[in-house]
């Protein structure tokens, strides 16, 4: 299960635009870091205005961005513009926590050139033109006045039809699996034109001439996502036969070093997190035996145990995941666990938890089905107290066969650990101090690898600090889940780079990872939609605890780990690399100046 926060900003942000651009015109002049990092800012909003409205900034609402070939344009030289003006700074000059900004923001303006012209998803990817969420976001602010939020939607359904007719044009030659992903999720955006947006509508003072008219491009809206689909259908999947249609979905060694190098920003290549997590699946393997042993005459009394430890594992797993929730009361038990969750943080003195700070769990929406499972979906920063989504798509699309797999997978134990990763104290908790950061920069320009890694990291450390008691099942569920996490890159590189086959996938994840057949197979599905993202999970976590072990040693019995977190989540979402540099720092000066 995943994050989908930034699958969805990024999406849109790649694909998309800004009508009525002003251009940056580079300078040397500035000599204020804050001030250039602010006014920064507010040029990349106004580029990326459906990405600034899901990061809370709602100045631009009423744009609809055009994702043709003045965009790409555009795109190239606010790059290059802001380049220049972030380079007329001595770096050496800048304070420590400034020059991990400078390098976010370096990072970022460099990556345009490889999403613009090497990566190219908008040529592959149908399902990047997905603007359900984009109005979702503007009906659903509710700082400003439902008079005002239908008046943007309505000056932005306008782009609509232009928006369209340029992604039928900007898709070259899709992969199979993104064509289907398109069509799936344009169905479940429509729901929000038809009933969120209208019901909005109705409940509004507005006039009837207003509403009017905007019934009528509502209408208009829905026959064009139904035009796009239908282009999608009969150029491409009803002719997938013809082996010239779809094109791979894998991109290689090479682009895939460069989107690893991108998005992940670890310390270490891609290649070396895959070795990485090849040895950790040993280790973990090892420790899940050990447990089987133990928990062997619990479950199968003086039965002989099988030859290979494998199936003794997997034998004692199947008997543990039989204890789990009705396929009805999924949604809900997962709401009802949250305050123990909240408790036994609170209790044990982990970190300090904002109670003020609303998390609603509810069913995925519609339009956001088909990738995860679970996901958070968070404010930004601008919109800090808004609430934060635990989203948990219902099983009522499952056969009971298919729901009784799910759940053997997300079984009693594992689902705790799940709402550990997704909640308290895991993203949840993180982007709350995210929004919290001084630096915007470090919030906004948020690193996958260290948001996944913190949520994995959580897992483990809860575990160590307790949860569960002395309860083996559970210790054994959570080697399992950490066991997912490591084959995620493993299958992630393996597929894109190694050309791992379905029964290759299937093979690492049901034989050597003991996933349920359902989740094998949603897996599958999830790391051919996407790329690198899979690897944030372990590639975090491996960085996170490296730091953490380094600071325990040099620190000795002053080392707090409650500290250690709120110290570790003030620096925002910044890579852990950044981080792990800015606390040595502090580390150093803090022992100078106690000696």
């Amino acid at each position: 299960m995943k994050k989908l926060l930034y699958f969805t900003f990024f999406a849109a942000l790649l694909a998309c635009g800004n009508q009525e651009q002003k251009t940056v015109e580079p300078t040397v002049e500035i000599q204020d870091f804050e001030k250039f990092a602010a006014e920064f800012i507010d040029d990349m909003w106004a580029m990326n205005p459906i990405s600034a409205s899901y990061q809370g900034v709602h100045d631009y609402d009423d744009k609809m961005p055009i994702p043709n070939e003045a965009r790409k344009q555009f795109k190239m030289k606010f790059a290059k513009d802001w380049l220049a003006k972030l380079n007329a700074f001595d770096y050496e000059k800048l304070s420590e926590a400034d020059k991990i900004d400078f390098h976010l923001i370096e990072d970022d303006l460099k990556n345009t050139s490889f999403y613009t012209n090497d990566f190219k998803m908008g040529e592959w990817n149908p399902a990047s033109y997905n603007i359900g969420g984009a109005f979702f976001q503007v009906i659903n602010y509710q700082k400003h006045s439902l008079d005002k939020r239908l008046e943007d939607i309505n000056a932005k359904l306008d782009y609509v039809d232009a928006y369209y007719a340029q992604a039928k044009e900007n898709i070259k030659t899709p992969t199979e699996v993104h064509t289907n992903l398109a069509i799936q999720q344009l169905e479940g955006s429509k729901s929000i034109f038809r009933k969120t947006l209208l019901d909005s509508l109705n409940a509004s003072a507005k006039d009837e001439e207003f509403k009017k008219a905007f019934e009528s491009k509502i209408e208009k809206t829905i026959a064009t996502i139904d035009d796009y689909k239908s282009f999608l259908q009969t150029e491409y999947l009803d002719k997938k036969n013809d082996s010239t249609t779809f094109r791979s979905f894998r991109i290689g060694k090479e682009l895939y070093g460069k989107k690893f190098a991108a998005e992940i920003q670890s310390a270490y290549s891609a290649y070396e997190i895959f070795e990485a997590a090849v040895v950790e699946k040993s280790d973990l393997h090892d420790k899940m035996f050990g447990l089987s042993d133990m928990l062997w005459e619990k479950y199968f009394g003086e039965q002989e145990k099988p030859d290979r430890r494998f199936d003794q594992i997997q034998m004692v797993i199947d008997e543990v995941a039989k204890t789990h929730v009705h396929r009805d009361s999924f949604v809900t038990s997962i709401r009802q666990q949250i305050p123990e969750l909240v408790a036994f943080v609170n209790e044990n003195d982990l970190i300090t938890l904002d109670p003020k700070k609303p998390l609603v769990v509810r069913e995925t929406p519609e339009y956001m089905r088909g990738f995860a499972g679970a996901s958070i979906s968070a404010p930004g920063p601008y919109d800090a107290d808004a609430e934060t989504y635990y989203n948990v798509t219902p099983l009522d699309h499952y056969t009971d066969e298919e729901a009784e797999s799910y759940l053997r997978e997300y079984n009693n134990f594992t689902l705790q650990i799940l709402n550990i990763h997704e909640a308290i104290p895991g993203h949840y908790t993180q982007l709350v101090y995210s929004n919290q950061s001084p630096s915007l920069i470090k919030s906004l320009l948020g690193n996958g690898a260290m948001i996944e890694g913190w949520a994995v990291y959580t897992e483990r450390m809860m575990l160590e600090a307790g949860y569960g008691g002395d309860n083996l099942e559970m210790g054994l569920m959570y080697y399992k889940w950490n066991l997912r996490t490591v084959c995620n890159t493993i299958l992630d590189y393996g597929i894109q780079v190694m050309d791992y086959t379905e029964k290759d996938a299937m093979q690492l994840l049901m034989d050597e990872a003991f996933q349920e057949k359902s989740e094998a197979e949603g897996k599958w599905r999830r790391a051919r939609l996407s790329q690198v993202q899979l690897c944030s999970y372990f590639t975090g976590y491996y960085e996170i605890m490296q730091l953490r072990t380094e600071l325990e040693e040099k620190m000795g019995e002053s080392f707090d780990l409650k500290t250690f977190h709120e110290e570790f989540l003030s620096y925002g979402s910044a890579p852990v690399k950044y981080i792990r540099k800015l606390m040595l720092k502090k580390l150093s000066s803090d022992s100078k100046a106690a000696a």
